[in-house]
């Protein structure tokens, strides 16, 4: 049967394209079992043939969920194709091994890492290997029973009349490719073949010297003797199972063994006859290509397929069972790949992971390697609340001996999340994800250490996962708004200016303040957009309100700059754009960088905060006396306003107010006003506190005293009246 090519104008059919590739294989293929294929066939015809099949190879490479096992009729469809030859499947694998994924690992529609692809290509070869050998068998021990069904009648018939028919039966009988042989239903072995023979070390009287049920091993199947049983008893016409027998030697034979019963001309049974495929070999590359498919080429441990495996397992519900896991990842092991290089680094996890065997030796424990520097450790039994403690401690405690690298001592330290719990609480995907989140927060809390899964901890970091997400889209979709809190003049009470407030309108989980999100902007970068958006708004608001009401006075703006937004280099730019588009002056913009940002700032991060200002724009300098800055730095800072954090103030919150909170509070204030710089106070919330304030001389302040941060047509109504 041939398929015909698809038509040369298709892109997919381009030499480069997927269909090009695809048909690449195909002809590497053909041209590898051809010869030893017994066809009528030409080769294009063969190639022509194969095509479907490299189709379908390609196919169970990228299919999600991944499963082999259709690949055993790939194997299937070779033997009906008559590469029965054993060559032909030795090639075959070998194709697939090396020209699969380098022909077909970029068709799918979802890009597989190398170990994944790696992987996923030694279980086709397992599985085509299987289809292959249990197709040929089959067909095999089809042909031969009927061979020896033959052979039987014919002996028969031979001890009855015919010496001829009798020396054709034992042509067919000695020379067949199985292994043959006949017992009574006592189990008394009658007759055996020389191929039954060599399987069993080529010595006849070892194997006549047993009867039947005698070749009992350790590894029988629990029905192999029940359906014996049955048969002899003439219940049961035949059976097929994998069993294995002891060879003269004490070696292991394992078979594919079929066993029929025989009846005599009344239909009384008399004869077992069985045949034997020896598959010894086939098992042994079975068990490599699986353990290649289960474990880490570089260090030997189990891989994340196999501990999957092990982790499901160990969950699956079992009365007084728990599980205790442990996620380990290197800290810094970045630094020593980029400075040593990636061979000094896989002979860091080589050592990483010898160590980390040693402190798994229990029954119940596991240790594999997940991809990269991750390594986790598995326990399993009753106890695990105590062993996995125990297993994390061994854990830190083998990696804190330094290892030795091309003459250097290198310190290794790792960050370990641990997880613990019964079985059949939950899945190997959450007890994963669980520890993956435990992990980082004992790195986040300087490493080297284990940290405890903690429910409400995963849920915020779930949450902020979630959010990080959603950031990107949010200010497309219009999710952020500003709310706007009055700055009042603490003379005469009146609205001074206002604080642009950012806030996240998120379909789930309602209004978020900037606490919530902001930190997640810098660290994904969106805060350089979403500044911009907040400036451009706050300065289209200020505008609006010294159009719309003239009489109050000009109201100022201020809108706080993110460390990300003052390296921005399109800073200045932006900020000039945006006002001469809005028509607001520079003087009614005042920008709030926060202490902590400035700590340590040399002359080119203050350049564009020097530029601004001499543009007229000011510049605050917010929750100052918190960053331990030197005083003597305000001199070189652009800065024209201080805002004190609320921290100082709260001791005035109460009459009489705290005497340190007030000479404080006094100094700063003093200091500020001789470097003409004015002073804001955040966070007022009592009129005694107010008053204080504004004895000691603040400009400004801010609080839930006066206004808690609302919708911007609040501050006109607030300027109307006397703001305290």
């Amino acid at each position: 049967m041939s398929i015909p090519a698809q038509a040369s104008g298709a892109p997919d059919a381009e030499p480069d394209g997927p269909e090009g590739r695809l048909r690449r294989f195909a002809t590497i293929w053909s041209r590898a079992i051809f010869p030893s294929t017994a066809t009528s066939m030409t080769r294009p015809e063969f190639e022509e043939h194969l095509l479907p099949l490299a189709r379908d190879l390609s196919g169970i490479l990228h299919a999600r969920p991944f499963d082999a096992a259709p690949a055993q009729r790939v194997g299937a469809a070779l033997v009906a194709a008559h590469c029965t030859d054993p060559d032909a499947l030795s090639s075959s694998l070998g194709v697939v091994d090396s020209y699969l994924v380098l022909y077909c690992g970029g068709n799918g529609p979802v890009a597989l890492s190398t170990e994944d692809s790696r992987a996923r290509c030694a279980r086709i070869q397992h599985a085509l290997a299987g289809g292959f050998t249990q197709a040929l068998r089959e067909r095999t021990l089809a042909e031969q029973e009927a061979i020896a069904r033959s052979a039987l009648a014919a002996r028969s018939q031979a001890e009855q009349a015919l010496h001829a028919t009798e020396e054709r039966f034992r042509a067919v009988f000695k020379d067949a490719a199985i292994g043959i042989g006949i017992a009574d239903l006592d189990g008394n072995i009658l007759e055996i073949n020389d191929t039954l023979t060599r399987m069993f070390g080529g010595l006849e009287n070892h194997v006549r010297s047993h009867k039947v049920n005698e070749w009992v091993h350790p590894e029988d199947s629990p029905h192999v003797w029940k359906y014996y049983d049955e048969l002899v008893r003439g219940e049961r016409e035949h059976y097929s199972v994998e069993k294995p027998y002891y060879r003269n030697d004490g070696t292991v034979l394992w078979t594919n063994l079929t066993v029929s019963l025989l009846r005599d001309p009344q239909g009384r049974p008399e004869y077992q006859l069985a045949l034997m495929e020896d598959t010894t070999e086939r098992r042994l590359l079975n068990l490599r290509l699986r353990y290649e498919a289960t474990h880490d080429a570089l260090t030997g441990l189990p891989n994340r397929t196999l501990f999957f495996e092990r982790l499901e397992k160990a969950l699956a519900f079992r009365e007084d069972m728990r599980f205790g896991l442990c996620y380990l990842d290197l800290d810094g092991f970045k630094a020593i790949n980029d400075s040593l290089g990636h061979a000094a680094g896989d002979r860091l996890l080589v050592e990483v992971a010898d160590r980390l065997q040693s402190c798994a030796t229990a029954p119940g424990e596991m240790v594999a390697r997940l991809g990269g520097d991750e390594f986790v450790a598995l326990t399993t039994g009753p106890r695990t609340q105590e062993e996995v403690h125990e297993l994390a401690g061994r854990i830190l405690s083998a990696l804190a001996t330094p290892v030795r690298l091309d003459g250097r001592e290198l310190t290794v330290r790792g960050s370990v999340g641990v997880v613990e719990g019964p079985s059949g609480s939950r899945t190997a995907a959450d007890v994963l994800r669980s520890a993956d989140i435990t992990m980082y927060r004992a790195k986040a809390a300087g490493g080297n250490r284990f940290a405890l899964a903690d429910a409400a901890a995963d849920a915020r970091a779930i949450t902020r996962h979630g959010l990080t997400t959603a950031l990107p889209t949010a200010l497309d979709r219009g999710e952020f708004f500003i709310e706007y809190q009055p700055l009042v003049h603490l003379g005469d009470g009146t609205v001074h200016g206002a604080e642009a407030l950012v806030r996240w309108c998120h379909p789930q989980h309602g209004v978020l303040g900037p606490d919530r999100f902001i930190p997640l902007a810098e660290h994904t970068g969106l805060i350089v957009p979403l500044g911009r958006w907040v400036l451009e708004e706050s300065v289209r608001q200020a505008n609006f309100w010294q159009e719309r009401h003239t009489d109050g006075g000009p109201l100022r703006i201020n809108v706080n700059l993110s460390p990300t937004q003052l390296h921005h280099p399109g800073l200045v730019a932006e900020t000039v754009d945006v006002l001469e588009r809005s028509g607001l002056e520079p003087g009614a913009l005042c920008l709030e960088v926060t202490e902590s940002a400035l700590i340590g700032a040399d002359d080119d991060l203050l350049k564009p905060l020097r530029q601004l200002a001499e543009m007229g724009v000011d510049i605050a300098l917010d929750d100052f006396g918190t960053g331990y800055s030197n005083l003597a730095n305000l001199r070189r800072l652009p800065v024209s306003v201080l805002k004190l954090d609320r921290s100082f103030t709260q001791g005035m919150q109460q009459h009489p107010a705290d005497p340190v909170d007030l000479k404080i509070v006094e100094g700063i204030v003093a200091l500020a006003h001789s470097l003409d710089l004015a002073v804001t106070v955040e966070g007022v919330e009592t009129g005694a506190q107010a008053e204080q304030l504004r004895r000691i001389g603040c400009d400004t302040a801010q609080g839930w005293y006066y206004a808690r941060p609302g919708a911007p047509d609040r501050i006109h109504s607030l300027l109307l009246a006397d703001a305290v």
